[in-house]
């Protein structure tokens, strides 16, 4: 039986094929379009781990999609991370299929046997393969075994799960798929190897919104795209957020936007202010990992009207359903307003179990959360 993740994402594929998908480089791709190679590729990969080598370009959007929609793991293999390093950990993994551009194949991939490699080209072209998949044992249930970002130590894989990108994306159960598309527009930017790039696609998928794709941030592309959609909700990193800061944009320039959210990185309390002062638009800074499958810790637009200059600096407080703590070097639990070790039990987890992150933090009497840095120091 398929997971409510992938009849999501069937069912809005199939809502209204011939309107507007994703619009990339000034051109549109319908749902159909989209719909179409996902099926090809996901008739090829079935429920095997199926490595991707990730770029932000509607037909790895397609191929993203096909694996979900037909119950497979996507291995997320960053092609931009230097080309030995990429061969020596594709050969590692060992992969049934591996989806990517004819140049990424041809520099990065040695053929193998048990090995299906599968091309890519534009959403209107098949994909071309060769050679045969092998036995693959999967990883049931896992919907992206997707890298870390590598901050406190070598990059590792974790576990994405069917159901906590469902509830990422979807809200927790019972979920429902949407009857009709949206007419808004949202803007992607963050690279799909990263997990915010992944769930802001499956939230446009989710949400039935269509959306403009850039190939990464560059401010006058990401301007241009918001000049013509005029989205009210817009995701910057803090350092493409500190790049609009200090630009020559206007408020005119982003008159639809009533909120910016900000996640990945720690962003400053004054670049946060400095922001509202110039655009008039609250920035709502939140809280995630990787290993979580999304965020635990954010502001909302009440809470920032409400409690943002005596709370500044913070993350927000707790998501629904997720739960944090500050805990000593033994694991007691602290009192408000102390700093120690944040854990955290996610939302989007059934564990149940505290997770023990390297953060230091402390949580106010209020609930809203400060990450004061990192317990091992180490940034390699």
């Amino acid at each position: 039986m398929a997971h409510p993740l992938s009849e999501c994402i069937s069912a809005v594929l199939d809502l209204d094929p011939g309107a507007a998908a994703i619009q990339y480089d000034g051109d549109w791709s319908t749902w159909g379009q989209l719909g179409t190679l996902a099926r090809q590729i996901g008739a090829l990969s079935g429920s095997r781990r199926v490595g991707i080598m990730l770029r932000n370009t509607p037909v790895h959007v397609a191929a993203l999609l096909g694996v979900l929609e037909a119950g497979g793991t996507v291995v997320v293999i960053n092609p931009s991370r230097g080309d030995e390093r990429t061969r020596t950990d594709i050969a590692a993994l060992e992969l049934p299929v591996i989806v990517g551009r004819a140049d990424d194949i041809a520099n990065l991939v040695t053929p193998s046997a048990g090995t299906m490699l599968v091309t890519i080209g534009d959403l209107d072209t098949e994909p071309v393969t060769s050679g045969e998949a092998g036995p693959d044992t999967g990883r049931p249930g896992v919907a992206e075994w997707m890298l870390t970002s590598g901050t406190t130590g070598p990059p590792k894989r974790v576990d994405l799960t069917y159901t906590m990108l469902a509830r990422s994306v979807m809200g927790r159960e019972p979920w429902e798929t949407p009857t009709q598309l949206r007419r808004g527009v949202a803007i992607v930017n963050s690279p799909l190897v990263h997990v915010g790039g992944v769930f802001r696609i499956l939230l446009c998928v989710a949400e039935a919104r269509p959306f403009v794709l850039l190939p990464k941030f560059e401010l006058e592309r990401w301007a241009d795209a918001v000049r013509e959609h005029r989205p009210r909700a817009v995701s910057l990193v803090p350092a493409a957020l500190r790049m609009v800061l200090h630009s020559d944009l206007t408020r005119d320039d982003l008159s639809g936007v009533q909120a910016v959210t900000s996640g990945t990185a720690p962003l400053s309390a004054d670049d946060a202010d400095a922001f509202t002062e110039k655009f008039g638009i609250p920035v709502l800074t939140s809280y995630a990992a990787t290993e979580f499958g999304g965020g635990v810790a954010s502001w909302t637009l009440a809470d920032h009207r409400q409690y943002w200059q005596d709370k500044r600096g913070s993350v927000g407080r707790a998501n629904p359903g997720a739960r944090l703590r500050v805990v000593a070097d033994d694991g007691e639990p602290l009192p408000p307003g102390a700093q120690g070790l944040l854990e955290v039990i996610p939302p989007q987890m059934d564990t149940g179990e505290w997770l023990r992150t390297t953060d230091l933090a402390r949580i106010d009497a209020d609930g809203f959360v400060w990450i004061l840095g990192r317990a091992d120091q180490a940034i390699i």
